[in-house]
């Protein structure tokens, strides 16, 4: 999509007024995050530090997911959902082929994602997936938790691309 496609699909949208892309939003939170990691890891070691960063983000994720939701006009939906897609591909950030795209399913493969890239560059490929793909999950829990994500690959784990499956459920999913 185009960065006239996309400031056209965005347009008034309350959603998106004022979000710069998600891919520059993590690099800046990633270069005040690294420091802050590094210390709990000579501190506590490398498990204590990674379960401290995994949960403080999985916290984070879901406030803003719940923040989005606010702001989403009518409610929430799997296609509301679809349309912040946007901010996660702004400035090329990932290449994805969507492969199915209905009210209750929003299925779409990552071919290159710039995540993975950035956070290699910045040496921090060993806690990349803490930064940027756990929050997935939990970022549609928070902005309505009828959506659940499938997602057995990711290319930060080392896969040729990822594959999404999110699935907006009737209930809520328990716990």
């Amino acid at each position: 999509m185009s960065e006239a496609d996309k400031t056209a699909a965005q347009g008034d949208n309350p959603v998106f007024d004022g979000e710069i892309g998600i891919l520059a939003r993590r690099r800046i939170e990633a270069g005040i995050i690294a420091p802050i990691y590094e210390e709990m890891r000579e501190r506590l070691g490398e498990e204590m530090a990674q379960s401290i960063l995994d949960q403080a983000i999985r916290k984070a994720a879901i406030a803003a997911g719940q923040a989005f939701a606010a702001k989403t006009p009518g409610g929430t939906s799997l296609r509301s959902f679809q349309e912040l897609q946007a901010l996660w591909t702004q400035d090329d950030a990932l290449v994805i082929e969507v492969v199915k795209a209905t009210d209750t399913e929003f299925d779409y493969n990552v071919h290159r994602c710039r995540y993975a890239e950035t956070y290699r560059e910045m040496g921090l490929g060993k806690i990349g997936h803490l930064l940027s793909c756990n929050r997935d999950g939990v970022f549609c829990t928070g902005y309505d938790p009828r959506i659940t994500l499938e997602r057995p690959q990711t290319i930060m784990g080392g896969a040729s691309h990822c594959n999404f499956r999110y699935t907006l459920q009737e209930e809520p999913k328990a716990g």
